[in-house]
């Protein structure tokens, strides 16, 4: 094989290398190895010459194929990984349906929300309570007749009587006010527990939030825009409060206030008996005895406390006639909210 030849093949198969098998080209039987071993017949000369020529076809050739197996294997690695992609862009149809958070649940994390942003805390306790927790530290002593407006669900634990499920969230308070000291702005959702008949407007667990507010120079006008500055965010433009007198052991003075009606915006209608507004909790100024109990100097500090149920809020909002359904399970009514 002549010089001229031995050129001639390395140019071709440099040409043909795109179409051809990397072994057959750079592997040791492949075609230039082939080539390599008829470079003996040539002078010395040309054999150097030739030979400088091959292995720079050589490593010209193998930094292709490898540059070629690289991009192939990127290629290989884009289609599977495309292959494997979810697509996460659309949520496929739930034959079970998507489940979300209860009404009342959802209630009580927008009032969070709500006086959260007004300033307060978020406070929680225990559901069983002692005696004096939930009734001795809030002014119920033994005998008071107060008691008896709790349908208590006592436990078999400890004393008779001593140990119970918390009929409100009130004990709450007292455990905040003993855990640190004033100013106090804090507010206290969560359930409570009473021995009652489940009826359109009463279950026997429901859900209460409750706020309380210590500080100097605090007064029953303060309470007052509270509650009127929570109704009209909670309900809308146009809904308004009211205070009317009443009675809590806790409180004094207490008052309980009522709310415009959400069925006939304050005209008069049969849901309010004609008189424009509907009742929605109780509040007033904390009484001295509540301090004395959990060691504030009632002398310097005062302080409100105000509290309704978190069931019957939903209700109103949403125009239910009977609260029982927040406890049927009833997927009808559940898929609505």
């Amino acid at each position: 094989m002549t010089f001229d030849e031995v050129v001639a093949e390395i140019e071709a198969i440099r040409a043909q290398a795109p179409d051809l098998p990397e072994q057959e080209v750079v592997g040791k039987r492949g075609r230039l190895a082939r080539l390599h071993r008829q470079l003996g017949g040539l002078e010395p000369d040309r054999r150097r010459e030739a030979g400088r020529r091959l292995n720079e076809a050589r490593d010209e050739l193998e930094r292709w194929f490898a540059e070629s197996r690289a991009a192939h294997g990127a290629l290989e690695r884009e289609a599977q990984l495309a292959a494997d992609r979810l697509d996460l862009t659309e949520v496929p149809p739930d034959p079970f349906g998507r489940g979300h958070l209860h009404l009342v649940t959802r209630t009580q994390q927008v009032l969070e929300d709500l006086f959260v942003g007004m300033g307060f805390t978020v406070s929680e306790g225990p559901h069983v309570e002692t005696d004096w927790y939930n009734f001795e530290a809030l002014n119920f002593p033994p005998g008071h007749p107060a008691r008896s407006m709790h349908d208590t669900l006592f436990l078999d634990w400890g004393a008779p009587e001593s140990t119970l499920l918390r009929t409100h969230t009130s004990p709450v308070q007292i455990r905040v006010m003993e855990s640190q000291p004033p100013p106090i702005y804090t507010v206290i959702p969560g359930k409570s527990h009473r021995r009652d008949t489940p009826d359109a407007r009463h279950l026997p667990g429901f859900s209460q939030i409750e706020g309380l507010v210590v500080d100097r120079d605090i007064t029953f006008g303060d309470l007052a825009g509270t509650i009127e500055l929570f109704t009209g965010e909670y309900f809308g433009p146009g809904r308004h409060s009211r205070l009317r007198p009443g009675f809590f052991p806790f409180t004094e003075p207490s008052a309980e206030f009522e709310v415009t009606c959400h069925v006939c915006g304050g005209s008069g209608c049969r849901t309010c008996s004609h008189t424009g507004w509907i009742e929605l909790g109780g509040c007033g100024m904390v009484d001295p005895n509540v301090f004395a109990a959990v060691g504030i100097d009632a002398e310097e500090w005062s302080g409100f406390a105000f509290g309704f149920g978190i069931d019957r809020l939903a209700q109103m909002k949403y125009g239910l006639e009977d609260m029982r359904v927040f406890l049927d399970n009833d997927i009808r009514f559940l898929s609505q909210f």
